[in-house]
């Protein structure tokens, strides 16, 4: 498989990722032209982590910015239905 059309990309996505797999490059056609090309990426090595402040560090990168407690959810979600729909819905 050396290329694949812009409406083929939903019916052979197995195909291409198999020959992404075997290390093969994909062209993308669109009106008879090619718009681009499917390359497989590089595999990368996994993070080795050696020390206890490595690891810490590295979830922190991974972590959320953002986290809500669980009960806190419900208030924010109830708050943003009466906000959305007006209160007193049941």
């Amino acid at each position: 498989m050396n290329y694949i059309t812009s409406t083929e990309l939903r019916t052979k996505t197995s195909e291409l990722v198999k020959a992404l797999k075997k290390g093969q490059s994909v062209s993308l056609l669109h009106h008879s032209r090619i718009i681009g090309t499917f390359e497989p990426k590089i595999k990368d090595e996994p993070v080795k982590i050696v020390d206890v402040k490595a690891l810490k560090k590295f979830l922190d990168e991974i972590k959320p910015k953002k986290l809500i407690p669980r009960k806190d959810r419900d208030k924010i979600y109830r708050k943003h239905l009466e906000e959305k729909y007006g209160k007193g819905l049941s």
